[in-house]
């Protein structure tokens, strides 16, 4: 999560999440970066103790590698822009 996202939610006074992995970046122009290999992404997170992680609605598709077991150990939320991440991320 990036540190003005942490921002807005101690000026709300709540709290994200442990356990929340977010993922893909914020261009200048509002668009969220592509992320490379999601499959390793997911990896990572559930090496590092993730429970769940939010990733651009655009990588769908490329978790169908995903392997069942790795699947099983997280709960994966979509977004679709930077005000759905963060308004998933304060939900979560």
């Amino acid at each position: 999560m990036t540190g003005s996202a942490l921002a807005r939610s101690s000026l709300l006074q709540k709290s994200i999440k442990g356990g929340l992995a977010v993922t893909g970046g914020l261009n200048l122009d509002g668009s969220i970066e592509t992320i490379f290999n999601p499959v390793a992404v997911v990896e990572n997170a559930i090496e590092k103790g993730a429970a769940s992680i939010l990733m651009p609605i655009s990588i769908r598709r490329h978790l169908n590698d995903l392997s069942d077991d790795l699947a099983a150990k997280i709960t994966i939320h979509y977004y679709l822009d930077a005000r759905d991440a963060w308004l998933k991320a304060l939900a979560l």
